[in-house]
C-alpha cells in the first residue's frame, strides 16, 4: 500500500455527526484527508475498503445516530471512528481507551479488529480499561505506569511472570489485568507481599502498616519502580548512551507545513454538501414547520384583509410589520447560536487531524444553512401577506420578501458571533435575548423620541432597519405618508443590513481564530 498520512488517534468519546451514514462518514473523511494525488474516484474506493476491512458493509447505509437519534450499535460506532483513522493508512495508530462502554463480547470484537490492523504491518498503541482476561492475552507488548513511573515494559505474556519474580504473586486465581491495575495502584489485596517490602515497612514505621497488615500503596509503588529500576538500568543505560558526535545521523527536518488532501473549493465544496446533510433533518422536522406556519395563520387571523386607506388601518399594518421585523430577527438569532458550540468537538478533532481550513469550514457551514432558512420564510409571508390584506402587487411583495432575507441572514450573523465569541450556551443565550429584547425596544416602533446619547442603538437594530424598509415598501407611494417615514428608496437600510452581514460574520470568523482548536 502507499504511504498517505504517519499518525492517526482515536479518542475516547465518538465525536460523529449523527445524521450521516457510515458510507458518508468515512467517505467525507476519506475525501477530505486522502492526498491531493488521488482521484475522487480513488479516494471513495480507499472509503469502501476500509468499510469491508472493519466489517461494516452490513450497516454502511445506516444512520450514526445519537443521544436522539437511533442508529448504529456502541461497538459498530466505534469502529467507525477507528476507519476514520485508518482511511489514511497510517504507520503508527493511536487509541485512547477504544474498549470504554463496550461490553465484553463487543470490546473483543474491537480488539480483535486493532489485531488484525497490527498483523497488517501498523504499530497500534492503546490505553486500556478493564480488560477481560481473554482481551488481555491479546497483546503483544505492555507498559504498566504508576504515577507516572514506569513498572513494566515487555511481552504482555511474561508480565505476571516478572511480578512474581519481585514476590509480588496473586494468592488467587484472577484476570491478569486485573492484577496489574491492582499493583499499579499499591493495592496489595490477595497478593504475596514481598520479603524486602514487610522488612522496610517494619524498618521504616511501623505505624505506616494498614489495618489488613499491607503495606500503603505509596511504599508499594515506590518498591515497584525501584525494582523496575534496578532490573533494567543495564540495558537502558546502553540505549540512552549518546552517540559520539562525528557518528550522530543526520536527521531529516519535516516539513511543518500542512498537506491539505483537498483545494480550498474541494473543501469548500465537500463540507457544503456534508453540511446539508447533516441538517435537513433539523429544518424539515414538523416541530418547526408547525411554529412557523401556525404563527403565520394567527397573524392573518389577527390583521384579516386589514385597511390600508385610513390612518387607523396603517397604524394597524404598521404593527403587524414590526412584528415580522421582530420574528424574523429573533427567530434566527437562537437557531444560529448553537452552530459552533454543539459542533466545537468536531471542529477541534477535525482541525487538529488537519482535514480543512477554517476559512473553507466557516463559508461552508453558514452558506448550507441559508437555502434551507430562506424556505420558512417564503411560507410565512405567503400566508400572512395574502391573509392580512398587504398591497396586492408583484413588486412590494417580492421586495418584502427580500427586506426579510435581508433581516434574516443580519440575525443569523448575530446568532453566529455570539455563539463563536462565547462558546457556552447558557452565556450565549442569556446575551442574545438581552441584545435581541434591546433590539426589538430600539426598533421604533414602541419609542420614536430616544433621548440623544442612546439614539446610536437604533442603528445596530437589524429590526429597525427591517421595520423602516417594510414601510417604505407598503407605504412609500401613499398620500399623506405614514408619520416617520422618509420618502428615499431604503438604501441606507439595505446598506446598515449589509454591513450587518458581512460584519458579525467576520467577527465570528475571528473568534474561531482565536479559538484553542489544539487544545
Amino acid at each position: 500500500a502507499c504511504e498517505y498520512g504517519r499518525i492517526g488517534f482515536v479518542t475516547q468519546d465518538d465525536v460523529l455527526f449523527p445524521h450521516l451514514t457510515v458510507k458518508e462518514t468515512l467517505t467525507y473523511a476519506a475525501l477530505l484527508r486522502l492526498p491531493l494525488t488521488l482521484t475522487k474516484q480513488q479516494k471513495e474506493k480507499r472509503a469502501l475498503d476500509v468499510i469491508y476491512e472493519l466489517g461494516l458493509d452490513r450497516c454502511q447505509d445506516t444512520m450514526i445516530g445519537g443521544s436522539f437519534v437511533r442508529g448504529v450499535s456502541g461497538g459498530e460506532r466505534k469502529r467507525v471512528c477507528i476507519g476514520n483513522e485508518i482511511t489514511i493508512n497510517p504507520s503508527l495508530l493511536f487509541l485512547d481507551e477504544p474498549t470504554s462502554g463496550l461490553d465484553s463480547t463487543t470490546a473483543l470484537r474491537t480488539v480483535q479488529t486493532l489485531q488484525d490492523i497490527a498483523e497488517a504491518g501498523k504499530t497500534v498503541l492503546t490505553t486500556i480499561h478493564q480488560p477481560s482476561s481473554r482481551l488481555f492475552h491479546k497483546f503483544d507488548k505492555l507498559i504498566v505506569l504508576g504515577k507516572g513511573s514506569l513498572l513494566y515494559f515487555g511481552k504482555a505474556s511474561e508480565a505476571t511472570d516478572y511480578f512474581s519474580s519481585i514476590g509480588c504473586s496473586p494468592l488467587i486465581a484472577m484476570n491478569p489485568a486485573e492484577f496489574l491495575l491492582d499493583l499499579a495502584n499499591g493495592n496489595l489485596n490477595d497478593i504475596s507481599v514481598p520479603p524486602e517490602l514487610e522488612d522496610r515497612v517494619q524498618m521504616e514505621n511501623s505505624e505506616t502498616e494498614t489495618r489488613n497488615g499491607k503495606p500503603p500503596p505509596q511504599v508499594v509503588h515506590e518498591y515497584l519502580a525501584e525494582a523496575y529500576e534496578l532490573r533494567f538500568s543495564e540495558n537502558e543505560n546502553k540505549l540512552m548512551d549518546p552517540l559520539p558526535l562525528d557518528e550522530e545521523p543526520k536527521l531529516k527536518v519535516l516539513s511543518s507545513k500542512r498537506q491539505w488532501g483537498a483545494s480550498w473549493w474541494q473543501q469548500y465544496c465537500i463540507l457544503f454538501i456534508r453540511g446539508i446533510k447533516e441538517r435537513r433533518h433539523d429544518y424539515f422536522s414538523w416541530l418547526r414547520i408547525t411554529q412557523v406556519l401556525s404563527t403565520a395563520i394567527i397573524l392573518g387571523l389577527l390583521w384579516w384583509q386589514s385597511d390600508s386607506k385610513t390612518s387607523r388601518g396603517r397604524q394597524d399594518q404598521a404593527g403587524l410589520l414590526f412584528f415580522i421585523a421582530v420574528f424574523w430577527g429573533f427567530f434566527p438569532v437562537f437557531t444560529a447560536i448553537f452552530t459552533f458550540p454543539q459542533e466545537r468537538a468536531m471542529l477541534s478533532k477535525e482541525r487538529a487531524a488537519d482535514m480543512y481550513r477554517l476559512s473553507a469550514y466557516f463559508l461552508a457551514r453558514t452558506t448550507s444553512d441559508l437555502p434551507l432558512d430562506l424556505i420558512l420564510p417564503v411560507l410565512f409571508i405567503l400566508v400572512v401577506y395574502f391573509m392580512a390584506g398587504l398591497r396586492l402587487s408583484a413588486g412590494p411583495f417580492f421586495l418584502s420578501m427580500l427586506t426579510v432575507f435581508l433581516c434574516i441572514v443580519a440575525a443569523q450573523g448575530l446568532g453566529l458571533a455570539i455563539g463563536a465569541t462565547l462558546m457556552d450556551l447558557k452565556r450565549a443565550t442569556t446575551l442574545a435575548s438581552v441584545t435581541v429584547m434591546t433590539f426589538m425596544l430600539a426598533g421604533g416602533f414602541f419609542v420614536e423620541r430616544v433621548p440623544v446619547f442612546i439614539s446610536w442603538i437604533r442603528y445596530l437594530s437589524f429590526n429597525y432597519h427591517t421595520y423602516k424598509l417594510l414601510l417604505k415598501v407598503q407605504y412609500q407611494d401613499m398620500v399623506p405618508p405614514l408619520k416617520g417615514i422618509q420618502t428615499d428608496n431604503g438604501s441606507r437600510e439595505v446598506g446598515a443590513l449589509v454591513a450587518m452581514i458581512f460584519g458579525y460574520r467576520l467577527l465570528a470568523y475571528l473568534s474561531l481564530r482565536r479559538m484553542k482548536l489544539h487544545s
